[in-house]
């Protein structure tokens, strides 16, 4: 036989897409927990059955394939469930940040011409003062209450004035055969979500069905989850659809643990509780968790992944002195979820804690589903030395890439280039073992008198004092050096019972016993707490705007 005569056919051509993994799961896992809140516990039959109903009701309502459906809600059953049903019935699925202004989320919903949009019970007067913004002659998205009194035992403030329904209301109206809404093509958009704005201007990043699928499976298998996982939602499922998780633990018929908000003595119950066996989160999580006040060794371990910033050496030490065993990758929202892991050595597991933890804020290599992953000079495009120390920017290719930015073509060209790289606007190393390591954004490295400085080393230092709880350190104008590092800080909240507060001169003094003078931080700025995002990532442009106005 030729072998050009094997082609592709239907048998073996089927559009890749994770919305098969709820069907496997109720016929695999069909009595098994599925989803775990308050009250609440729903086995995989149940959610695949829900789930469809949503799907059908939502089609009823007139809602078109590849209209977009908006989510603001925080990690509730309905949450896990829309990242099913919405895309079951043909629209592109759109979480948003529950903790944004109402200004920024009407512009989100604008420009993502959101058609219907299901709002949790208390976001629901941020929902309606964004709406209030819409222009007059611009039609608003119907709007739909999540109100979760059946899984919290309690009755909700939130009256459905101004809603179609509740959520409850409109999935009983749905049909539990309903055949749900396969992709055209694997290439279609299943997701639109906007980046966090740490830097820039939130852009709007469109997922593919084909990307969903392969940043899913490659989750799992780069993170070696087992079948029928145990796993704590403490990532934000509006932050890059939780790493591709919603979808990943269908796939291994995990039990969903919901969590409504970041609590840590909540975190710890939930874990003796449920036996939780994973969790994932930004590092403020992992700071979180090692310096509650209900710290106290686990009684079995978590695995724990964490992403987002480059996280200090000795949180990752305290975190895993408790028993937590913390992995470390590296991703954005146009990827998906994490791309890059630090791949760990059976060997490193005789070395020192202190010296693990180091190796284990490495970002690492790319994970088996990325192509490849690169340091590029920024003046030459070509590879950086494999040196630990020579700066470039990281670049990515592989099949879970963003199909683009939506509406905006330009940003896209900019970030997608012709070369055939995404580049990331991160700035990091190749050590000579292969290991990737971010050094910094490229908007926060400090040039200071011609020398650069990473601002997470600067950081990671910081984070080893016994009485800071949160540092983040950036440029301030300089009229001689050009800049100098400015260190914002703030203290553990059991200070006085630790030894007297530091002062500035203190904290400079720390540093210059463990870091190259020109690195020292030449201001401390002592804050109540850092601003952040709602998933962890330190807003140092706000800082920045801070170290300027006092330069």
């Amino acid at each position: 036989m030729s072998m050009e005569l094997l082609l592709s056919n239907p048998a073996n051509s089927a559009s890749l897409t994770t919305l098969g993994f709820l069907e496997r799961a109720a016929t695999a896992y069909g009595d098994s927990p599925s989803v775990v809140y308050n009250n609440v516990s729903y086995t995989w039959s149940q959610t695949h059955r829900r789930c469809l109903q949503m799907a059908s009701s939502l089609t009823s309502l007139g809602i078109e394939r590849g209209r977009v459906v908006s989510v603001v809600a925080p990690n509730v059953p309905s949450m896990y469930e829309l990242q099913f049903a919405v895309p079951m019935s043909g629209a592109v699925l759109n979480n948003i940040n529950t903790r944004l202004d109402a200004k920024t989320l009407s512009v989100l919903l604008q420009h993502s011409e959101s058609k219907l949009v299901f709002v949790d019970h208390q976001s629901s007067s941020l929902v309606h003062e964004a709406i209030a913004l819409f222009p007059r002659n611009t039609k608003p998205p119907v709007l739909v209450l999540i109100d979760d009194e059946k899984e919290s035992g309690s009755k909700n403030p939130s009256s459905t004035v101004d809603f179609l329904d509740h959520y409850e209301g409109i999935l009983e109206d749905g049909d539990p055969k309903f055949k749900w809404v396969r992709p055209k093509s694997e290439w279609d958009p299943m997701v639109l979500n906007y980046t966090s704005g740490t830097t820039t201007s939130p852009k709007g990043v469109s997922l593919s069905h084909r990307a969903a699928f392969i940043i899913t499976v490659n989750s799992l298998v780069d993170w070696s989850v087992p079948n029928q996982p145990v796993y704590l939602w403490t990532l934000p499922i509006f932050h890059a659809n939780g790493w591709s998780y919603p979808w990943g633990m269908a796939a291994v018929g995990g039990t969903n643990i919901c969590l409504r908000k970041l609590d840590p003595t909540m975190i710890y119950r939930l874990i003796k509780q449920h036996k939780v066996t994973h969790m994932c989160g930004a590092p403020v999580v992992l700071n979180m968790l090692s310096n509650s006040p209900d710290l106290e060794p686990l009684d079995h371990p978590v695995q724990i992944l964490t992403a987002g910033a480059p996280p200090p050496a000795p949180v990752l030490a305290r975190t895993e002195s408790m028993g937590f065993v913390v992995g470390h990758g590296y991703g954005l929202t146009e990827t998906g979820g994490i791309v890059v892991s630090c791949a760990w050595k059976q060997k490193w597991n005789k070395l020192p804690l202190t010296e693990r933890a180091r190796l284990k804020s490495r970002q690492g290599v790319n994970s088996v589903a990325l192509t490849e992953a690169d340091v590029l000079d920024l003046e030459t495009g070509e590879s950086v030395k494999r040196d630990g120390k020579t700066l470039g920017e990281v670049v990515l290719r592989g099949g879970c890439l963003m199909l683009g930015y939506l509406k905006d073509p330009e940003g896209t060209s900019k970030c997608m280039r012709e070369n055939g790289w995404l580049y990331t606007g991160d700035v990091g190393v190749i050590h000579p073992d292969g290991y990737l390591e971010i050094k910094d954004r490229s908007k926060d490295i400090i040039i200071s008198g011609g020398e650069n400085i990473s601002s997470p080393e600067v950081e990671s230092v910081l984070y080893s004092h016994p009485a800071v709880n949160e540092a983040a350190v950036v440029a301030r104008p300089d009229k001689f050096w050009g800049e100098t590092p400015c260190a914002f800080v703030s203290l553990k909240k059991n200070i006085d019972e630790l030894s007297q507060k530091p002062s500035e001169e203190e904290i400079i003094e720390y540093c210059r016993d463990r870091l190259p003078h020109y690195m020292v931080p030449k201001t401390v700025v002592f804050e109540e707490e850092l601003p952040k995002t709602s998933t962890g990532k330190v807003q140092k442009f706000i800082l920045r705007g801070i170290a300027k106005a006092a330069s």
